[in-house]
């Protein structure tokens, strides 16, 4: 019965969507009905109006969409939805102020001699557009309108211009910022807790043991990972237009003639390129660059489009005047002082009025920011009073950003009574059983998508499909794909929706304002290759993640706050960095080694001494060690290729079995209540039905090979040989920096060590004849001031004792005496030694520190070098196989 009212859900949503009522009523509708169908129908025929749910009953699930929503986006942590309204807006407001017109004109006249000139025009374009609005329906209507006459007045096919302008204008589904990345990062951010959960239970069913190393965790992802991913494969996909372009133009002149341009290429020209694409890249540098440099978040980044967009068309859609420009160029001003002050002034005011400092840089702050909200009034009055335009733009906006949350309620409540009928575990038992592994599971869950885009708009996909799916393909370790880059992918994947005939609605736009002469038929002839393009570009990005990985992964290793060089996550790579140095710079690195074994450390405490002469012994041991990695993770993969396919079929069979075993437990919990004379039969039958399962499972069992034991024992001891020889590189590596760092921080203290001398001697006559309470504090300040520097403890021990003997009511002066007595003779000692040190030793040792700290000690660092921080971007953004570990 789960299944029949699963497919009436289906249905009622498929017929809804088919018969045109509205999206953001169709989803919750059916949700609604179909839960109170399955509620009226478990009263009347099961006495229990939960009968025919999966699991709990209807006032659950019909909740269960609200709470879900609000559980996820109404949390003040998870504010990334705020950025939705910024962008919608700032698209709006550039399209209204006919940015995309100047800019079509402008590439026309620059492109045209090209062959196709006036098709990559289009496309260059679009990029533009994408960058900036990101609204398709505006897009594709503004170019529609400009760029599609001029292209038949040039003879260009009508296929090929209206190919061309459909699809260029869908650029802004994957070239952020995007409306849709965002939506697939908040949706994939609960994927992957849902994934992390269901990897750390196979761990657990596959090995026996309760945790699961962070190494092999799930990793979430964010609006501003997603918008660094989708960059380069939304280039990829320009790329890609643009050369089928110009190839169709080579091959058929006819279909795509060049288009001199008539006029001179004079200064005024140019001008008029610089002054129509400055301002669109101006604006794209800023709300792109300052989240892909990590300097504002996805919502900082909207806000700072949505004023730009304000500014931009204060100046264009105003009646030319001597004033036009004016707060432009405010604002160009109020930024570039801005920039002035951060770079060469203290900002932080706290800082200056606690600690004191200049208040030029503050001072400047102010005024720029004063003048920046100046122009932003006087561009918003400006575009207030032209034809209403703001008050339009707000209304359209508020429509816009109502009908997108509208849309993910609705969804969530769809999802919901999905899951009340097992839809969700039906699809991940489906997926699952499929031969091939992850990436068949892939491919089918892209297929799907790809047919879903006939029929569905981006955002129902988004948020019906990926809710489910996701989890499922992010908790496979054989793929370990990066939530990223199925975001990407699924991002690539839904942009097609638009141009899929039967309901794509670039489509419709287009064909709203083609004139007569371009025939329907011709339209969605021209998208066929586009689509075929989309897919592969979407087939490039799959083949190489790196694509999509690099740039997230660059960015975040070389900011502030980049993952420490201890991050388990990262130690795999940075290994495979520091043998690459050894290979290249080996003897250098030998050789620093070897001058640290060979320096005289004996004018060193004992201890010291001896650490110092243990971690450079330890550094030569950690390069010895790393042929022992390269050994045994050889004998992993060569082991790999008999083990894999014995593993998968075992672990197939497995997973057979913990599905009966589920069953098992479900019979068993019902059969536990069943208690009267009347529940005797029916208990009788779940008795007889655990019994088949219990046989089922000996038939599984029994087709497990008898080798599987011994197999997976052998590889399992190759699996920890490799994970010990790693731990043991590690452990060599890390005693091969400590003791060094911490001898460098102590020479670091000798200037402040050194300078407490007349402090700590010159208060000999209050410890032994001062007053108790004067003794008391003055021996504890200078214990304090020693306690902070670095190996001063034994020091500060023994003024801590001599403190410790002035306490009242516990008064032994000549203890204290005795204690400080013994503090100043272990001062005199350590300065000696501080002093020889520090000609002796410390040079040495920071000879040895440089030499190490690329390679072998690089663990040890506080952040990563760029030229480590780029390897391990590049390593890391390649997906590795874990399911050997599982």
């Amino acid at each position: 019965m789960e299944l029949l009212f699963l497919f009436i859900l289906i249905v009622i949503m498929a017929t809804a969507l088919a018969s045109g009522f509205p999206v953001a009523f169709a989803l919750p509708g059916s949700a609604i009905i179909t839960i109170a169908l399955a509620a009226g129908s478990g009263y009347f025929f099961a006495d229990n109006p939960d009968a025919y749910f999966h699991s709990g009953g209807p006032s659950q699930w019909l909740t269960a969409g609200v709470t879900n929503l609000r559980g996820v986006y109404w949390e003040v942590e998870r504010d990334t939805l705020i950025a939705i309204p910024l962008f919608i807006f700032m698209g709006i407001m550039l399209q209204r102020s006919k940015i995309a017109e100047d800019l079509l004109v402008t590439m026309a006249r620059l492109f045209g001699p090209v062959p196709g000139g006036l098709g990559i025009s289009v496309v260059f374009v679009g990029a533009l557009l994408a960058a900036t609005t990101g609204i398709v329906g505006a897009t594709v209507v503004a170019m529609g309108m400009i760029s599609l006459p001029a292209m038949l007045r040039n003879n260009y096919s009508q296929s090929l211009a209206t190919g061309t302008i459909a699809a260029s204008g869908t650029l802004g589904q994957i070239i952020p910022p995007s409306i849709v990345l965002i939506i697939l990062a908040d949706q994939l951010a609960s994927a992957s807790d849902q994934a992390s959960t269901a990897r750390k239970a196979l761990y657990k069913e596959a090995t026996g043991e309760l945790s699961m190393p962070s190494v092999f965790d799930v990793a979430s992802t964010s609006a501003g990972e997603m918008f660094l991913g989708a960059f380069v494969p939304g280039i990829v996909l320009v790329l890609v237009y643009m050369i089928f372009i110009l190839i169709y133009a080579i091959l058929r002149p006819k279909s795509a003639p060049a288009v001199p341009y008539e006029g001179a290429r004079d200064m005024a020209f140019w001008a008029n390129v610089t002054l129509t694409l400055v301002p669109p890249l101006a604006l794209i540098f800023l709300v792109l660059g300052s989240i892909l440099t990590g300097v504002a978040t996805v919502n900082q980044a909207g806000a700072i489009g949505a004023a730009g967009a304000i500014i931009m068309a204060g100046y264009r859609i105003t009646e030319p005047n001597k004033l036009t420009y004016y707060p432009a160029l405010l604002t160009f001003l109020a930024l570039g002082m801005i920039v002035f002050a951060l770079s060469r002034y203290n900002m932080n005011i706290k800082a200056i009025l606690v600690v004191g400092g200049d208040m030029t840089g503050i001072v400047l702050g102010v005024i720029a920011v004063v003048l920046l909200v100046v122009a932003l009034i006087w561009s918003g009055i400006r575009v207030l009073k032209v034809d209403n335009t703001l008050h339009e733009v707000m209304t359209e906006t508020a429509k816009t950003t109502s009908l997108v949350f509208i849309i993910l309620l609705g969804a969530a409540m769809l999802t919901a009574a999905f899951r009340a009928f097992g839809g969700e575990e039906l699809v991940r038992d489906f997926l699952n059983s499929l031969p091939g592994g992850f990436w068949t599971q892939f491919v089918i869950v892209m297929g799907v998508i790809f047919v879903l885009g006939f029929f569905l708009d981006f955002i129902e996909i988004a948020v019906v499909v990926v809710p489910i799916v996701a989890p499922i393909l992010l908790a496979d370790p054989e793929a370990n794909i990066t939530a990223v880059w199925l975001g990407v992918m699924i991002g690539l994947n839904i942009q097609t929706s638009f141009l899929t005939p039967p309901f794509g609605f670039a489509l419709f736009y287009l064909r709203g304002v083609a004139p007569a002469i371009v025939k329907t038929v011709q339209i969605y002839k021209g998208v066929i290759s586009f689509i075929g393009l989309q897919l592969l570009a979407l087939a490039i990005v799959g083949y190489y993640p790196q694509l999509v990985n690099y740039l997230p992964n660059r960015m975040s290793f070389l900011s502030e706050t980049s993952p420490p060089p201890r991050n388990p996550k990262l130690q795999q790579c940075l290994e495979e960095y520091v043998l690459e140095q050894v290979m290249i710079n080996g003897d250098a690195i030998n050789g620093a080694i070897s001058k640290a074994q060979a320096l005289d450390v004996s004018v060193l405490p004992q201890s010291m001494a001896s650490d110092l002469k243990g971690a450079f012994d330890r550094a030569g041991e950690a390069v010895t060690l790393l042929s022992g990695i390269t050994a045994t993770e050889a004998a992993v993969q060569a082991a790999s290729s008999d083990y894999r396919p014995i593993m998968r079929i075992v672990r197939d069979l497995q997973k057979d079995m913990r599905k009966l075993d589920v069953e098992i437990d479900e019979l068993q919990r019902s059969a536990r209540f069943m208690n009267d004379e009347s529940d005797a039969e029916r208990r009788a039958k779940i008795e007889e039905r655990i019994a088949e399962l219990e046989a089922e499972k000996e038939v599984i069992a029994a087709d497990i090979p008898e080798s599987w034991e011994g197999t997976h024992t052998t590889f399992a001891a190759l699996t920890k040989a490799e994970e010990t020889a790693r731990n043991q590189y590690r452990r060599a590596s890390d005693d091969a920096v400590e003791p060094a760092v911490e001898f460098l921080a102590i020479m670091d203290a000798n200037a402040e060590f050194a300078a407490l001398e007349g402090d700590l001697k010159g208060m000999s006559d209050t410890v032994a004849n001062g007053s108790r309470e004067d003794a008391e504090a003055a021996v504890d300040a200078i214990g304090k001031a020693f306690a902070k520097i670095a190996g001063a403890r034994d020091i500060a021990s023994a003024l801590s004792t001599s403190r410790r003997a002035l306490r009242e009511g516990k008064e032994d002066r000549a203890m204290a005496v005795s204690e400080y007595a013994s503090a100043v003779s272990a001062y005199e000692e350590q300065l000696r030694w501080r002093a020889a040190a520090e000609q002796e030793v410390r040079p040495g040792v920071q000879a040895y520190i440089a030499g190490i700290a690329e390679n072998v000690g690089a663990r040890q660092q506080p952040r990563f070098s760029r030229d480590q921080a780029l390897f391990l971007a590049k390593c890391n953004s390649v997906h590795r196989d874990l399911s050997l570990n599982f």
